[in-house]
């Protein structure tokens, strides 16, 4: 028995398109609880946006993923550690500071002729359960102290950090 043809390939193929977009919407964690993620996104691309950039929040002692800016493919280069020997992700990074909740502000050059640098940064949320790590990469990168402090107004701005 010969399989019937679709007389309407076209809408085959958006419907086809639209479940990759939804699956794919699926994996990305939405936000933390009562932020608005638009907010979040602008205010985060306004502190550290840029392509290169990557910031994950997750929940401190579990490591619990609840935000991520960018795609998942930014956030799982591996970059200079510029603390340790070798390379490293943000998602090490972020499972190292849900472990201690202590703040992390690196950088270093990330290639040989100095052209180009790293710039790493994470820490808990004020007032809240949750932590971040965050990467920069690229010619034009702020130092780690830089991008913490740039972060935790871009948090307060958008509602995610609480006053103590």
């Amino acid at each position: 028995m010969t399989p019937k043809r679709s007389r309407r390939p076209a809408e085959a193929l958006a419907a086809a398109a639209a479940l990759a977009v939804l699956s794919l919407a699926a994996c990305s964690p939405g936000g933390p609880p009562g932020v608005d993620r638009d907010t979040l996104d602008a205010e985060v691309s306004r502190a550290i946006g840029d392509p290169a950039s990557c910031l994950l929040i997750a929940r401190k002692g579990s490591g619990r993923l609840v935000y991520r800016y960018n795609s998942a493919t930014t956030c799982d280069r591996e970059l200079p550690a510029c603390g340790a020997p070798g390379k490293t992700k943000v998602a090490h990074l972020l499972a190292a500071t849900a472990r201690d909740g202590q703040p992390r502000a690196l950088s270093c050059n990330s290639a040989a002729d100095a052209s180009r640098g790293v710039g790493w940064a994470a820490g808990p949320i004020a007032g809240t359960d949750l932590v971040y790590a965050a990467a920069m990469e690229g010619d034009r990168t702020f130092p780690g102290r830089m991008m913490a402090d740039r972060l935790d107004s871009a948090f307060r701005r958008a509602k995610v950090a609480k006053a103590p």
